[in-house]
């Protein structure tokens, strides 16, 4: 298949990595266009490797969004979702660094060490505009000499997601690392992963939104039936939680905090999938699931 309508036309994949919270998911979707990766302020919201694709007249990009690689907590689930990263990294043609601008601590280091030698790796300081305009050209330009000292970078790129100019500087910029190539991938396709992927993604997101500091983030969403009637989209999920007191949080005062997680999913699902949802969620109590290799494997984790 050929989208190509340009003689050197590009097509490849383009891993985003970076510690939790760097603002990784958001970068992607604006990237894209669409929401495809789930966000919140918890650290771990992306939990699988998530492919979006943006295509151009000229290219297309294959974004793959990974989790935010951890290096605080050593659990089993952890440790999977470090393995997500790691695995990206060794079958994609450019790496996307994402760190917050004019920061790099220790963690940043820790997912440095994790970078492969043979791909471009280019540095994103995203969060750019937290700076303020006064203060950028003061903590950028040595920002610029701390980080060049630290690895060699193809290129640094100061922006901030929130700007499309600057989304649209990103892509010219990721363009001449990208092989010349025909498109993967037809011009009308933004993801690889399925709408009941993407179902039990923005159900655990509205967790996470709704649930605030409340919740330990060992939560997951298993989406027991996903079918098509016509036009609507019949969804039928079970959230799992570790313990009686999270179930109780999770449905709040007379079940209002459970409601508005499922009718925010719901509008979001409708979104997406452009189509009415019904969506049935059930809350179930399984301890120690994530601390568990084959639990894990089981509801889909890498």
């Amino acid at each position: 298949m050929s989208n190509a309508l340009v003689d050197d036309f590009r097509c490849g994949a383009i891993a985003i990595v970076g510690r939790p919270n760097v603002g990784k998911s958001t970068l992607m979707n604006a990237l894209i266009g669409q929401k495809l990766s789930i966000t919140s302020r918890k650290a771990q919201t992306t939990r699988h490797r998530i492919t979006g694709i943006q295509t151009r007249t000229d290219a297309q990009f294959i974004f793959v969004d990974t989790p935010g690689f951890q290096t605080t907590h050593p659990s089993p689930l952890n440790r999977t979702l470090n393995r997500t990263v790691t695995s990206t990294l060794s079958g994609v043609d450019v790496v996307l660094f994402v760190v917050e601008a004019g920061y790099f601590g220790a963690d940043d280091e820790k997912v440095l060490l994790q970078l492969p030698q043979d791909i471009p790796v280019l540095l994103v300081a995203n969060k750019l505009d937290r700076l303020g305009s006064e203060r950028r050209a003061i903590v950028m330009v040595p920002f610029a000499q701390e980080v060049s000292d630290r690895y060699p970078f193809r290129e640094l790129v100061p922006m901030s997601a929130k700007q499309p100019k600057d989304i649209e500087h990103l892509l010219n910029v990721v363009r001449p690392y990208l092989p010349i190539s025909e498109a993967h991938y037809a011009a009308d396709e933004i993801t690889d992963r399925s709408e009941r992927f993407h179902a039990a993604e923005i159900l655990r997101e509205k967790i996470f939104r709704l649930t605030g500091d409340e919740l330990p983030y060992t939560s997951t969403v298993i989406i027991d039936k996903f079918e098509q009637v016509g036009q609507l989209r019949r969804v039928f999920a079970t959230i799992l939680v570790e313990r009686d007191n999270h179930k109780a949080m999770m449905i709040g005062a007379k079940g209002a905090r459970l409601k508005q997680i499922s009718t925010d999913a719901r509008l979001d699902m409708e979104k997406l999938f452009q189509s009415r949802v019904y969506l049935e969620v059930w809350i179930k109590v399984k301890s120690g699931w994530a601390d568990d290799q084959a639990s894990l494997r089981s509801y889909g984790y890498e």
